[in-house]
């Protein structure tokens, strides 16, 4: 599908970065979505859904194709992102919780300012209530799809799930809209003088859960999807949610609560993955307004830009909703980079390194010159493109989650992933799966208990163990 209608779009094909940027220090964007996993953009292999925008910055960059996420919610994966750090190090484990201004020191924001960077931060921090002094600029805001301009925001009743929802009375505007207006005009207020890193935080596509619409779009992208089915997963089946672990698929469980919210008929999947890809074709637009900004001040050919995901997310998986488990659909997420840097000939090319959310703040600190701080666990993927040799970054990971609220709701897990293999414990139920990704890529059959697998599964703990205390 190739629908470009209503978008600002760019010159996809690169042209020359400026001959001195190997020796300026860049300007930095780093574009986040929520909840959004790696196959829910165009150029990541979705041919359905519109993203003419970002698909450009892949062409002009160079795309990640096994990227993961060490803890896949939000709160987590947002702290992880900032400080370059793993849960068990940044100490980062339920909502509301603030990175100490101590520990603040550390993040990739906190660095490039201290180094004569002008920092803004735009849309969903996530993490705690952010600090003004954090950063040179802030706009902060999220948790609703649209925002009031003028007027308020009044409760209007509440739905089948005993929660409140709301309507604006007097003007609104989207919350995408308002990300990508806040974020040029961040471009334009900025000091001429001085590098700037601006981190866009969107909130789409995001559900807003105690709405009864759950995904609500822009108008103006209704007529995206209306005559596309959207195939339901495979895994979409009571045997494959029987095959799950108990205390997952009870439902008590709050991915299953939430997937008959959204996922429970073909008429409700339909409508709401509809929606869904809508909020993601809202966000692409403003992401081709902030690229198109840049190209107006001519800063593109000296700015490093990343799109990412804060973590994946179930869309009707295993008969599941939303995210929190080390399955695949968690845990993997979009990432792409476009660095002036990238030799013409790897640009528009997929990396095949396994990547984490830990890299991304030593690469951006990396960008501008100064020293990665010790504290940040992850690696600079300039590395993966700068340099003529084929550098393998690693081979598996620590994957951990805490528990929400008790673990019949959201039960805490931990994993060693690599791209063959997953281990999964549950602490609390004593519970384990291994999966054999090649022979098993859906996670369907855990064969913890097959006596072939026992030579296997026993490297595996041992390298867990190894990982797991690495994470600390």
């Amino acid at each position: 599908m190739n629908i470009a209608c209503g978008f600002i779009l760019f010159n996809a094909s690169a042209t020359a970065a400026n001959t001195d940027s190997k020796d300026k220090k860049m300007n930095i964007v780093f574009l986040l979505a929520d909840d959004i996993r790696w196959n829910s953009i165009g150029c990541m292999g979705n041919d359905i859904v519109v993203t003419p925008s970002i698909d450009a910055i892949a062409k002009d960059g160079i795309r990640y194709d096994n990227t993961y996420v060490t803890t896949p919610i939000s709160c987590v994966s947002r702290a992880t992102l900032l400080t370059g750090q793993y849960m068990s190090r940044n100490n980062i484990d339920r909502f509301g919780k603030q990175i100490s201004e101590e520990n603040f020191t550390n993040t990739y924001p906190s660095v490039l300012r201290n180094s004569g960077y002008f920092t803004g931060f735009i849309g969903k921090y996530g993490v705690g209530k952010i600090r003004k002094t954090d950063f040179d600029h802030v706009k902060e805001y999220e948790g609703k799809h649209w925002l009031p301009l003028t007027g308020k925001i009044e409760s209007i009743g509440e739905d089948e799930r005993r929660k409140k929802y709301t309507r604006i009375t007097g003007d609104s505007i989207h919350v995408t809209d308002k990300n990508a207006k806040d974020a040029i005009d961040f471009l334009k207020i900025r000091p001429k003088d001085k590098q700037f890193c601006l981190s866009v935080s969107f909130f789409s596509p995001h559900a807003e859960d105690n709405h009864p619409d759950q995904y609500r779009n822009k108008p103006s992208s209704d007529k995206y999807y209306q005559n596309v089915e959207i195939p339901l997963p495979a895994t979409s089946t009571l045997e494959c949610l029987k095959a799950l672990p108990p205390f997952i698929a009870d439902e008590k469980c709050e991915s299953r609560t939430r997937w008959h919210w959204r996922f429970d008929t073909p008429e409700k999947y339909q409508r709401y993955m509809k929606s869904y890809y809508r909020l993601i074709t809202d966000m692409d637009e403003a992401v081709g307004k902030i690229i198109a900004e840049l190209k107006r001040q001519g800063v593109y050919e000296n700015t490093l830009i990343v799109f990412m995901g804060d973590n994946g997310y179930f869309q009707s998986d295993h008969q599941l909703a939303d995210k929190w488990y080390a399955y695949e659909e968690n845990i993997r997420v979009p990432l792409i980079i476009y660095d002036p840097r990238i030799p013409t000939k790897a640009r528009g090319t997929a990396n095949k390194n396994m990547v984490l959310n830990i890299d991304i703040a030593p690469t951006l600190v990396a960008a501008s010159g100064v020293d990665i701080p010790s504290v940040m666990q992850g690696k600079d993927l300039s590395k993966t493109y700068l340099s003529n040799k084929t550098n393998v970054l690693r081979t598996d990971f620590f994957c951990e989650h805490p528990f929400i609220n008790r673990e019949s709701f959201i039960p805490s897990s931990q994993a060693l992933v690599s791209l063959s293999d997953k281990y999964i414990v549950y602490p609390n139920y004593k519970y384990e799966e291994y999966f054999n990704l090649k022979n098993d890529p859906s996670e369907i059959k855990n064969g913890i208990s097959n006596v072939e697998n026992k030579k296997k599964i026993s490297q595996l703990k041992k390298r867990f163990s190894e990982l797991k205390e690495l994470a600390k």
